[in-house]
């Protein structure tokens, strides 16, 4: 079997339906039979941008606070890169937070 990984990306609330979408053309979310399988959950972002940085949310040297969905999903190893890819293609920030955690199968 190939080798899965978990994908979780923060993404402000306007912005998730699209990075959704990107994760599931790419090839994330497929368990079994289906595909585009995710599950998300709300909270709140928080971030300082600093000098260099350009926000698309708040300003530089100001704290900021962002609602935002924590979507997850599964990926295989094969369409890894393509996934990653597809997310920074769609995510407004620019610097995107995405997690990448090797998973067992069961």
């Amino acid at each position: 079997m190939e080798k899965q990984y978990k994908i979780v990306v923060y993404v402000p609330l306007r912005s998730a339906d699209e990075v959704r979408a990107a994760l599931g053309k790419a090839g994330a979310g497929v368990i079994g039979d289906y595909t585009h399988c995710t599950f998300s959950s709300r909270g709140i972002g928080r971030f300082l941008p600093g000098q260099g940085a350009h926000p698309t949310i708040g300003n530089v040297g100001e704290l900021t606070e962002v609602e935002e969905e924590r979507i997850e999903t599964v990926c295989r190893a094969g369409v890894l890169t393509d996934v990653l890819k597809a997310i920074k293609q769609v995510h407004p920030y620019e610097e995107p937070a995405i997690d990448v955690y090797p998973i067992e199968i069961v």
